[in-house]
């Protein structure tokens, strides 16, 4: 195919490696891990490698790794509804760190199996030293979770913080 005739990732909505390909493709992606760089791209921890988050989270799949996003405020805010959460479930995605979501995107990822936790007031990935770089383990009871309910989350780096189930 030319690249001309690639059209956009919304002309082919009914491809589901398409779309999950498109998901985070967005050239204007301001990813931390990557300081001062723009786009779809990210490092695969631990080999350091650089390479498209689709590619990185495929990775992880292999490697029998679930993800979480940490993200900033109004997470969701302007996607399109009925990919933005299913993109990031078809890489590989099982929570989302939020300081705040987008009301309707957030029932989305509940919907996806994808469990939208957020920040306690105040506090935020920079607040609290995370990188993305570390590795999280969360304690979810079971699965047993109501809306509200603090979760402990702790990383490899020994920080440990509280979220609130969304």
């Amino acid at each position: 195919m030319e690249p001309k005739d690639f059209n956009t990732y919304g002309a082919r909505r009914g491809n589901d490696e398409i779309m999950a390909r498109g998901t985070f493709a967005n050239i204007r992606i301001k990813n931390k891990m990557l300081s001062g760089v723009e786009g779809p791209h990210t490092i695969h921890v631990p080999s350091n490698d650089k390479l498209a988050i689709y590619d990185v989270a495929n990775k992880y799949m292999t490697e029998g790794h679930g993800l979480i996003i940490i993200a900033g405020k109004e997470y969701g805010t302007g996607s399109s509804r009925d990919w933005a959460a299913k993109g990031p479930l078809l890489q590989g995605v099982k929570v989302v760190i939020a300081e705040s979501y987008e009301r309707i995107h957030r029932s989305n990822l509940v919907g996806m199996g994808i469990l939208p936790v957020q920040f306690k007031e105040g506090e935020t990935a920079d607040t609290l030293g995370l990188t993305g770089f570390e590795r999280y383990s969360m304690k979810l009871e079971n699965g047993n979770l109501k809306v509200n309910q603090l979760i402990t989350v702790t990383n490899d780096n020994g920080v440990s913080f509280e979220v609130v189930c969304r």
